[in-house]
């Protein structure tokens, strides 16, 4: 039964987690979106780099891309959640039947992990080349929240076993 717990409470940490992320960056909507915008227009590489052309300059589209970021955050963050809720539900139920609920928590642990794994290494890092930014790489930071993220994404995802009879 502890395993379970464990897996209800690394999903509602990472819900927590992420409706945190998303509130914080509606709420301070002013100070992350400098970041974002920086590492769309590209405006700390050297002169002549041959990716300007990958830049996003308009900043209509900058919003948008900033409210993707939010948009999935929230999302993710209510997903986790609610699956942990309904983890918590099946937690004294069958193997079958415990394994069977852990899809709303898993999509929403797949959703974090997407968003900073595609969405800030991939796209971020490597397609706007954030790694050569100085002051606006958030390589770090993506990849600490990919690493925990992943982490408890795994255990969640693992089978469990009938709950031993006591």
């Amino acid at each position: 039964m502890i395993q379970r717990f464990a897996k209800i409470f690394l999903a509602a940490c990472v819900g927590a987690l992420m409706l945190l992320a998303g509130l914080d960056n509606i709420l301070d909507y002013e100070t992350n979106f400098a970041t974002v915008q920086h590492i769309l227009s590209m405006d700390t590489l050297p002169a002549g780099s041959p990716f300007a052309w990958r830049a996003i300059t308009a900043a209509p589209l900058q919003h948008v891309a900033y409210g993707l970021i939010i948009a999935v955050e929230l999302g993710a963050g209510v997903l986790c959640a609610a699956g942990a809720g309904r983890l918590l539900a099946a937690r004294a139920l069958a193997a079958r039947a415990f394994n069977s609920a852990k899809g709303i928590a898993v999509l929403g642990l797949v959703a974090a992990f997407a968003l900073y794994f595609l969405g800030f290494l991939v796209i971020g890092s490597e397609w706007f080349e954030m790694w050569r930014s100085n002051g606006w790489n958030m390589q770090q930071p993506a990849f600490r929240f990919v690493g925990s993220i992943g982490l408890v994404l795994l255990f969640v995802a693992q089978r469990d076993e009938e709950l031993e009879e006591a």
